[in-house]
């Protein structure tokens, strides 16, 4: 029963750290605020403003392979271990339905 729960373990572990990259990778554009300058931003030039977004300024690499091998590795072997586990547990015999007895 311990290497079934191992396994979902490593397989829910391996989907979160597939899940997450994304989010950690990604970079916020206000995430770095510089120090404020004592000229106010309307007096800035229009190609030095930065835009107030939540956006990040790059698209993050997303699912890739190269990223997320470690999370593909635990996915997998926690698969193993599920298979293992469930063909190593006792089955219980079938035992025959008896008849219906008349009353």
């Amino acid at each position: 029963m311990l290497v079934i729960w191992l396994g979902a373990l490593l397989v829910l572990g391996g989907l979160v750290f597939i899940g997450a990259q994304p989010i950690w990778r990604g970079r916020l554009s206000e995430a770095r605020r510089r120090r404020s300058s004592a000229v106010p931003r309307d007096t800035l030039e229009p190609h030095t403003l930065e835009t107030h977004t939540l956006e990040p300024r790059r698209p993050g690499a997303g699912f890739g392979l190269k990223e997320n091998w470690p999370g593909l590795v635990f996915i997998v072997l926690g698969g193993i271990l599920l298979l293992v586990g469930a063909f190593s547990l006792p089955s219980a015999p079938i035992e025959p339905i008896a008849p219906p007895t008349p009353h």
